[in-house]
């Protein structure tokens, strides 16, 4: 059942000191009183209800050289990349992304989201909170949609959490670019950090390498409420029976078979490990895969790090990178990763419980500039260099939309001839975050939470779901 009020959260815990939690931790209490104040996932069965994947380009992805190609324009607009016919009428990628154009007919293309954030916080904080500032902000002051879907999600305890990031989204450099805000940090998701590709890759918390130690929790457990039987009897606000419940939620996060199994990629055939890619994204877009199949609803997975080039974002201005070539070192993890995670939702019969979203922050500038290096590496020239880059460009992004039920093979809106401005169609953050809550089975038209002094707020300001996509 979803929640349409709720009371102020407590503020007592926090991401670090869950991803700190483990045996010790439970000893403690710390890792069931923090599932405690979680009390996640609804009460309908997991195969019933809906899920979403948000893929996240940290730092924005050029539109021009990917989804939006503008192979008419003038040499300082359109790059070095050709253009390729995909499998949807009317529609050219990027050379790039030959994968997914042969998959087209799977997601659909939306080339018309404009906002006015054109800093990384402002600008992900537009599009993933619905704040309307244009300014950077150190940490939000609206909660994200992740965590406002699992607040109202939140009613019964479940064995995995019901918000998962999978390298989330949580920072750009020292800016936080979302959170929970007001709804407190019990709302944050469980993240899963670190290289899910690496042989010696293991999520904390989940799992335990033997019966024995599953056994000797247990005993912990049975001590623990020998000690405090008497103040359960004289509990009059069930919190000791409450407590109860979220202690063995915790022991069920550490012992069951079937949560350690939705996190296990080793679960996977290699066949199917090798068809994502057996790199960083490839693997991250498996094992959301993974847990939205077994029941989480909200999943995030952040593509940076080593395999978008030197500065390990998608922040392609010229003294960060090459612009041509990091998109063109980058494109085959990208392309590979999407197109396996489409395809596979489509293959497992999950395309209309699941939605795929695929974006950045926002696009870049269709003018290119041309700015010293500010160092060498992978896809940037030594310091000094003169190279290529594209700059933030707020006023035009493109994304993909794939599973959910949605109509397919299609694109919505359309910008000008040379990428600068929507002339068609425009869409905001509001819409963005209606369409995905409608997917979620939440009224977002009605539907209100309470702010930080408890007033009720709605969690969508004059945006609809993007009606191609119903």
């Amino acid at each position: 059942m979803m929640r349409t009020s709720t009371t102020t959260c407590s503020r007592s815990q926090s991401r670090r000191e869950f991803l700190r939690a483990g045996l010790t931790g439970f000893g403690t209490l710390s890792l069931p009183a923090l599932l405690r104040l979680r009390a996640q996932a609804a009460a309908t069965p997991a195969r019933e209800r809906t899920a979403v994947i948000i893929v996240w380009l940290r730092g924005g992805c050029s539109h021009l050289d990917t989804y939006d190609p503008k192979p008419q324009a003038a040499t300082d607009f359109r790059g070095p990349f050709t253009t390729i016919a995909t499998r949807t009428h009317g529609l050219e990628f990027s050379e790039l992304l030959p994968r997914q154009a042969q998959l087209s007919d799977k997601f659909s293309v939306l080339r018309s989201m404009a906002h006015t954030g054109g800093g990384h916080p402002a600008g992900s904080l537009q599009l993933l909170s619905g704040d309307p500032d244009a300014q950077d902000k150190l940490t939000p002051v609206y909660p994200d949609l992740m965590t406002v879907a699992h607040y109202l999600r939140s009613d019964q305890p479940h064995i995995l959490p019901n918000y998962v990031g999978v390298n989330p989204i949580t920072r750009y450099d020292n800016f936080t670019i979302a959170g929970p805000a007001y709804l407190g940090p019990s709302y944050e998701p469980f993240s899963v950090t670190g290289d899910p590709s690496a042989p010696r890759f293991q999520v904390p918390n989940v799992g335990l390498p033997d019966a024995g130690q599953a056994d000797r929790l247990e005993a912990r457990i049975r001590l623990r409420r020998s000690f405090d039987g008497f103040r359960r009897e004289v509990d009059q606000s069930g919190v000791m029976r409450a407590m109860d419940d979220f202690e063995a939620q915790a022991l069920n996060l550490l012992t069951s078979p079937d949560a350690a199994r939705a996190f296990d990629l080793a679960a996977e055939s290699p066949r199917v490990r090798d068809r994502y890619g057996l790199n960083q994204w490839g693997q991250q877009c498996l094992m959301a895969r993974r847990l939205v199949e077994a029941g989480v609803e909200i999943v995030t997975t952040t593509f940076d790090g080593p395999l978008c080039g030197r500065v390990a974002n998608w922040d392609d201005h010229a003294v960060n990178h090459h612009v041509f070539d990091a998109i063109a070192y980058r494109a085959p993890f990208f392309d590979q990763a999407v197109s396996a995670l489409i395809e596979d939702i489509h293959d497992r019969g999950l395309d209309k419980r699941v939605l795929v979203v695929v974006t950045g922050e926002f696009g870049r500038t269709p003018r290119i500039s041309y700015v010293a290096s500010s160092g060498g590496g992978v896809a940037s020239a030594p310091a000094g260099t003169v190279q290529p880059g594209r700059d933030h460009w707020p006023q035009a992004n493109s994304m993909i939309w794939a599973g959910g039920g949605i109509r397919t093979g299609q694109v919505i809106g359309a910008t000008d001839h040379r990428g600068e401005e929507v002339v068609d169609r425009r869409m905001g953050p509001q819409d963005f975050l209606a369409t995905i809550y409608r997917h979620l089975g939440i009224d977002y038209q009605r539907v209100m939470i309470p702010d930080h002094s408890g007033r009720p707020t709605p969690i969508v300001t004059n945006g609809q779901a993007i009606p191609e996509l119903l």
